[in-house]
């Protein structure tokens, strides 16, 4: 008492707001200041004006007997932005307050405190702060609230629920709430659903719980709890439904929990500490429609009369120690067959032995999920799997299940989940995977399967994960499968025996993250279209038989993070441009057959992170990959430089013609100026000249005086002392055949 009265001084003595009472004037001005602070981008506050009575405006209930005093405001779902404005406060005669599903900041007002006449208040789905407002015990007429997904912190205030004993709903879920829950909740005999969900709360879960005999609903999921679940809970007879999956909790469930809890029909307590067995009771609670006990460390069988569950609509268990490891651990699914509600089952990560039984057509119709993965099951898949036409999910990966995937399976057409990868499955991949064209997932990877991939499979064009690793598959990959466009996740087709050349019709997985065709004995070029595949983040198509160079239109690939080319028969120079790929992380191209000269920009300054190892002919890149160093800075520098030679050689070659030619011609004209015109005889037409004469005018022959060679000999120039005639001799080279043959 002493509490309650110093919040109303606190709230009295310390807000700028003044009361005034008995006036229908105070709350108009009170609905208008409200408004002042809020953003209404949808105008759904437009009739707020002086157009129309106030009680007339959207969202305003008022009273007749109250003078007509403002006794709802019903503002849910309006789009509304801003603050809660203090002066709610003066709206005195009020009720009922919904202004959730908006986006309502700041925090929750002391002031609302004054509505002492308040019995329902709705702030969910806003983005309110702060604490939890203390000053809200004084609404002792309160009995529901509402305050779950928003921003709120801090502990709850153990004062605040002292007073509120009519209180029947607390939902303040998906907050930021710490600490402890406080002991004083379990003074609330009223409550009847208690939703504190999606917080950081911490601690045990208050015995004082168990004082709460009209608790139909409580959900702590989500949160830090610890300790045992307080076995006062199991007392209360009428509650219908308690979730605290996601916490710490551990110790074991009551054997006897199907006689204290007969009216239970929802259960969750996965994904926390508890251990122990399955209690053989829960058969007792015909109400019973939801059973999750996954994620625990429970142990030991499953009893054989869970078919008097027949409300059952879902059942999970897996991620336990449940099985005996006996043959007959999997016969309490037989007991199932008469829950014709249940829709979905959960048996995955246990360690289940046995064959699976059979489905038999009067297993539910409803069933929608089976989850049977991560045990030792063995045997074959049973053709009665036909039966259950609503399936939309199939999982029995990671087993000991051998044998063929039967051709039924074609027949469940709603499904959209298939999951028997890490079997023994052999055979083919049946033709009929064509009628699924709802599927999205396809994992068959780490089986025996053999045989080609069906062209059927282009039928899934809903398909955006598709897993056939580590299979015997054979066979061209069809382009089939580059058509569907749906690929969006990832296309594993690595480690299978897949031969031919890769199809153009790749570059039509637009949007595929991941594609991995590694390990297999693809050969031919890699196409260009590849460069189509513009959402690619990682390409593995190292361990084929892949040659020619690889296509310039890899450069296109913006978003690559990973390449990997290893170990093919590639050849040509690495594409420049790759060092701008700005996203690309890892790059292999080792064991191959490229040459030149190595980029040193982009990725291929990491050396961490590239992989050119057994590429003998390539030069050059950074120091830390130990490469050779290009001859003459690169080949390129190298042809450019060759071709400069030959150039030269070219010119060389002119010029020495020219040369020649203007030593006969300046020899002629001298010649003529020299002795008068006549027309001597043929063989009056040369000099007759000693060896030693021509040595001495040539001067030994000399460099000098060299002119030029050709095929026959070499050309020098001389001259004559006596009347410096210039002359030119040839020396002919009597060693070449043709100078022998033309003798």
């Amino acid at each position: 008492m002493v509490v309650q009265l110093l919040i109303l001084v606190i709230l009295l003595f310390g807000s700028s707001l003044r009361l005034v009472v008995g006036n229908n004037e105070t709350d108009q001005l009170a609905l208008l200041e409200f408004k002042k602070q809020i953003d209404d981008p949808y105008g759904s506050l437009s009739s707020w004006n002086d157009s129309i009575h106030f009680c007339k405006w959207v969202g305003i209930t008022c009273s007749h007997r109250h003078q007509q005093r403002v006794i709802s405001l019903d503002l849910q779902g309006k789009g509304l932005v801003g603050n809660i404005s203090p002066f709610i406060g003066n709206l005195t005669f009020i009720n009922s307050l919904n202004i959730g599903n908006n986006n309502f900041h700041g925090k929750i007002p002391q002031e609302i405190g004054y509505l002492f006449r308040l019995q329902y208040i709705d702030l969910e789905n806003n983005t309110l702060q702060g604490e939890l407002p203390v000053s809200l015990a004084n609404c002792t007429r309160l009995r529901e609230i509402y305050f779950s997904y928003n921003n709120i912190v801090g502990k709850i205030p153990v004062e605040l629920f002292m007073s509120l004993s009519k209180l029947e709903v607390i939902f303040i879920a998906k907050n930021d709430l710490t600490g402890k829950i406080p002991d004083s909740f379990g003074n609330i005999s009223s409550v009847i659903g208690m939703g504190l969900a999606g917080n950081g709360l911490q601690g045990s879960i208050p015995e004082s719980l168990g004082q709460l005999t009209n608790l139909y609903f409580l959900s702590l999921f989500s949160n830090k709890l610890s300790g045992m679940i307080p076995v006062s809970l199991y007392n209360l007879s009428i509650l219908g439904l308690f979730s605290f999956t996601q916490n710490q909790l551990h110790g074991s469930l009551p054997q006897d929990i199907g006689l204290t809890l007969p009216n239970l029909q929802e259960v969750y307590i996965g994904e926390n500490l508890l251990s122990g067995r399955f209690p053989n009771s829960i058969s007792n609670i015909s109400t019973l429609e939801m059973i999750d006990l996954s994620d625990n460390s429970f142990i030991g069988p499953v009893p054989n009369n869970l078919g008097n569950l027949q409300n059952l609509q879902g059942f999970s268990i897996s991620g336990n120690q449940f099985g005996s490891g006996d043959a007959d651990d999997l016969d309490y699914v037989n007991s199932l067959l008469n829950c014709t509600h249940l829709e979905m089952l959960s048996l995955a990560n246990n360690s289940f032995k046995g064959p699976l039984p059979n489905f038999k057509a009067n297993l539910s119709t409803y069933l929608s999920m089976i989850f049977l993965g991560d045990n030792q099951i063995s045997g074959t898949i049973p053709i009665g799997i036909e039966n259950l036409v609503n399936l939309t999910e199939l999982a029995m990966d990671g087993n000991f299940l051998e044998g063929h995937i039967p051709s039924v399976i074609g027949k469940l057409s709603k499904l959209q989940r298939l999951y028997l990868g890490g079997n023994r499955l052999s055979g083919q991949i049946p033709s009929t995977i064509g009628n699924l064209t709802l599927l999205f997932e396809l994992y068959l990877e780490s089986n025996n399967l053999n045989a080609s991939i069906p062209s059927s499979i282009g039928n899934c064009q809903h398909l955006q994960f598709l897993s056939l690793s580590n299979n015997s598959l054979q066979g061209s990959i069809p382009k089939q499968l580059f058509l569907i466009s749906s690929l969006s996740i990832s296309l594993n087709l690595s480690y299978n025996s897949l031969v031919g050349s890769l199809s153009i019709e790749i570059g039509n997985l637009k949007r595929v993250s991941i594609i991995d065709i590694s390990n297999n004995k693809l050969f031919g070029e890699i196409p260009s279209s590849i460069g189509g595949c513009d959402s690619v983040e990682q390409l593995f198509m190292g361990g084929n038989l892949f040659e020619g160079t690889i296509p310039q239109s890899l450069t296109l690939l913006k978003g690559l993070q990973d390449l990997d080319l290893s170990f093919n028969n590639l050849s040509g120079k690495i594409p420049k441009d790759l060092e701008k790929l700005a996203a690309l992380q890892s790059l292999n191209l080792s064991f191959n057959y490229l040459e030149g000269e190595v980029p040193t920009k982009g990725i291929f300054g990491n050396a961490s992170a590239i992989f050119v190892n057994e590429n003998d002919k390539l030069c050059g890149g950074i120091a830390e990959l130990h490469l050779s160093t290009c001859t003459n800075n690169g080949s390129t520098k190298t042809e450019k430089s060759n071709a400069f030679r030959i150039v030269l050689a070219i010119i060389g070659v002119v010029l020495g013609f020219l040369l020649i030619s203007s030593f006969f011609t300046l020899f002629w004209i001298r010649r003529s100026k020299s002795k008068p015109p006549s027309t001597p005889l043929i063989g009056d037409q040369f000099l007759k000249l000693s060896y030693k004469e021509l040595f001495q005018a040539t001067g030994g022959f000399s460099s000098a005086n060299f002119i030029g060679s050709g095929s026959f000999g070499s050309v020098y120039k001389g001259i004559i002392d006596q009347d410096e005639t210039i002359i030119v001799v040839k020396v002919l080279n009597l060693q070449n055949q043709e100078f022998t043959r033309a003798s």
